[in-house]
């Protein structure tokens, strides 16, 4: 059983957001997809790529993929790898699949000269947990993760300065 890891293109987009959707299913927010593939296509592979993706294949079949982008360090004063999404179909799961993903992004952090490389994890997820631990990665508990979305994202981006 021949395992393939290669760089997606345009034409994969379908599969990439299939792979989205399963992932999504698998953290239990099957409806919170909303990405289309003009999206997938705009963002990954128009003059200014935001992201770029990898793609596993087992004997030719799409069973994975890894989705990343660049990040950068202040303190380091260097890019790293942000490793957004990196999913296995269920059929193809303890072939190895996950780790080859897992380890060619890494090289390419390596290879692109990036210091570090990041992502997160549900705290639910004891099996991509246990993985991710296997792998040599380091859990940073006493960070939180912060996000604005939505309304308040567009009320925050309008809001005046307050007054003193």
């Amino acid at each position: 059983m021949a395992i393939t890891i290669r760089p997606a293109v345009a034409e994969d987009v379908p599969q990439i957001l299939e792979f989205i959707r399963a992932l999504a299913k698998y953290e239990r927010e099957p409806d919170a997809v909303t990405a289309t593939e003009a999206d997938l296509l705009r963002d990954g592979f128009g003059p200014t790529p935001y992201y770029w993706c990898l793609i596993a294949e087992q004997d030719g079949a799409p069973a994975g993929f890894a989705l990343c982008f660049f990040s950068y360090s202040t303190w380091l004063g260097r890019a790293g790898v942000y490793l957004e999404d990196l999913f296995v179909l269920p059929e193809f799961r303890g072939l190895g699949i996950g780790k080859a993903l897992l380890k060619r992004v890494a090289t390419i952090a390596v290879e692109k000269d990036c210091p570090r490389l990041g992502w997160e994890v549900l705290d639910w997820n004891t099996p991509a947990i246990d993985f991710y631990r296997a792998m040599g990665a380091e859990f940073l508990d006493s960070w939180r993760n912060v996000r604005v979305t939505g309304d308040a994202l567009i009320r925050l981006a309008g809001a005046e300065e307050p007054a003193l």
